[in-house]
C-alpha cells in the first residue's frame, strides 16, 4: 500500500481536509489558527486521500509538524510512520536542522511512534490543553492535560 502512496502539497483553492485535521486536533479554531502560516500535505491513495500533515516554520532552523492524520480506516497499516518520514524528508530538503512535534499526555500511541521514529522528548508545557480547549479531551481514559513536545535533529 505504502508503494502506492503519494504526498502532496495542498492547492490553493483546494477543500482544506477537516475531516482528518480534526482527527488530531478537536479544534476547528485552533487549526484555522495555524493553517495560515502553514503547508498541508495529502496523502492519496487511489484517488482518496488518506492521510495529511501540517508543516509550519516554527522560527530559524525549526519546523514544526502542527497536525499529522491518518483516516480511521486506514490506520495501523504504517501509513502514519510514512507520513512522518515524509515530513522529515522535505523539512531537510527545505533547510531545516530541527523538527518538532506536540502531543498530548495522554497520546500513548503518538508517544511511542514519535519516539520510534527518532523524536526525543525536550519540553512539557503543563496544562496546555487545558487553557487552549474548552472541552475537557479524554484520550485512553485519561485526561489530556500536558503536551508533550518532541524533537528530532535533521
Amino acid at each position: 500500500m505504502k508503494d502506492e502512496i503519494v504526498v502532496r502539497e495542498l492547492k490553493n483553492k483546494e477543500t482544506i481536509p477537516y475531516n482528518l485535521l480534526l482527527i488530531a486536533d478537536p479544534s476547528k479554531s485552533n487549526i484555522d489558527k495555524y493553517l495560515s502560516d502553514s503547508i498541508v500535505y495529502m496523502a492519496d491513495f487511489k484517488g482518496q486521500t488518506v492521510g495529511c500533515y501540517v508543516l509550519c516554520n516554527a522560527g530559524g532552523e525549526i519546523t514544526e509538524i502542527k497536525n499529522i492524520a491518518v483516516d480511521e480506516k486506514f490506520q495501523g497499516k504504517g501509513l502514519g510512520t510514512f507520513l512522518l518520514h515524509d515530513a522529515i524528508k522535505r523539512a531537510k530538503w527545505s533547510g531545516f536542522k530541527k523538527i518538532i512535534i506536540g502531543t498530548g499526555n495522554s497520546s500513548i500511541g503518538q508517544l511511542y511512534l514519535y519516539q520510534k521514529v527518532g523524536f526525543r522528548i525536550t519540553d512539557i508545557k503543563a496544562d496546555f490543553f487545558k487553557t487552549n480547549y474548552n472541552q475537557p479531551i479524554i484520550e485512553n481514559g485519561i485526561e489530556c492535560r500536558d503536551m508533550i513536545l518532541l524533537t528530532r535533529d535533521l
